[in-house]
């Protein structure tokens, strides 16, 4: 059960999922025609290195995960979906890679810590309550944008096909057998969401950001952003451990927010988006044979 816990993740692209294995990945998506294309590839030799073993170091690779695969997930979806032959890799990718990451941590880090500098400055507050300040308006921020997104018809699609994701690993953990009908009746919260993940990364900055104390305000920005990859290593070893002791009261009330906050994340999906879960989570699986033989 261990290897079943730990082996598989997956992401919700556009009309699409993408499932990752330990060797392989592979997304599946609805074709303009309503088939189910597919796509698999073998993953990086990065993620079969020893770096993927060490404690905390990991999650930085975790990261960079959800970044590179996620936007490559996005472009092999759109342009099955639209029969264009463009695509996006090397340097564009890289660059809309370093454009997204950058929005995402001017929005979520430096933005909140900019604000909590200035009330500091012209407030008068304790440097103490202004970084716990900083880190509860960093949360505020986190859960608006995600509940504002939610709205709009595009993103709502997307979350469906999140929760499809979710109900599939959940029916595979369980071994139960992989139809829509039954992958249907399964929990839509995952303990290794990649929602839970990001969560945890915020709430774990709240608690380190506050006890960095006094900054200037250069160094205040600057440790926001050098963080980040000790942050990414904590949340990560904190999800994988939660994710290992499930069956243990105290865990159970540990991951109550990070399910809660799926919620916001994830839609019920209809059948033909499961079907589409199921699709890709099998292409997953006989790529991760092809590549052990």
């Amino acid at each position: 059960m261990e290897d079943r816990i730990i082996a598989y993740g997956g992401q919700a692209v556009i009309e699409g999922v993408m499932m990752r294995g330990q060797k392989a990945f592979a997304i599946a998506m609805r074709a303009p025609d309503g088939s189910i294309a597919t796509h698999t590839e073998k993953l990086a030799n990065v993620y079969r290195s020893r770096i993927t073993k060490i404690p905390f170091l990991r999650g930085v690779i975790l990261l960079w995960d959800a970044l590179g695969l996620g936007m490559k997930a996005l472009t092999i979806s759109a342009n099955t979906q639209t029969g264009e032959d463009e695509k996006l890799e090397g340097p564009a990718l890289y660059l809309t890679l370093g454009i997204s990451l950058a929005i995402g941590i001017g929005l979520f880090f430096l933005l909140p810590a900019g604000l909590g500098g200035l009330a500091e400055h012209y407030l008068g507050w304790s440097p103490w309550l202004n970084n716990l300040a900083e880190g509860v308006l960093r949360l505020v921020f986190f859960i608006v944008y995600i509940w504002a997104i939610s709205f709009t018809p595009d993103v709502k699609r997307l979350f469906m096909y999140h929760g499809a994701e979710h109900k599939t690993i959940n029916a595979y953990e369980a071994g139960a057998e992989l139809t829509p009908e039954v992958v249907a009746q399964y929990p839509i919260e995952h303990a290794r969401c990649g929602t839970a993940f990001l969560l945890t990364v915020i709430l774990f900055s709240i608690l380190i950001f506050t006890a960095l104390g006094p900054l200037p305000m250069l160094w205040r920005l600057l440790s926001r952003v050098l963080f980040l990859p000790i942050l990414a290593g904590l949340a990560l070893e904190y999800i994988r451990w939660t994710a290992n002791h499930l069956n243990n009261p105290l865990v159970r009330l540990l991951i109550k927010p990070n399910l809660a906050m799926q919620h916001l994340t994830t839609r019920t999906p209809d059948a033909s988006m499961l079907e589409v879960a199921i699709a890709s989570f099998q292409s997953m699986r006989t790529a991760e044979s092809e590549v052990a033989l």
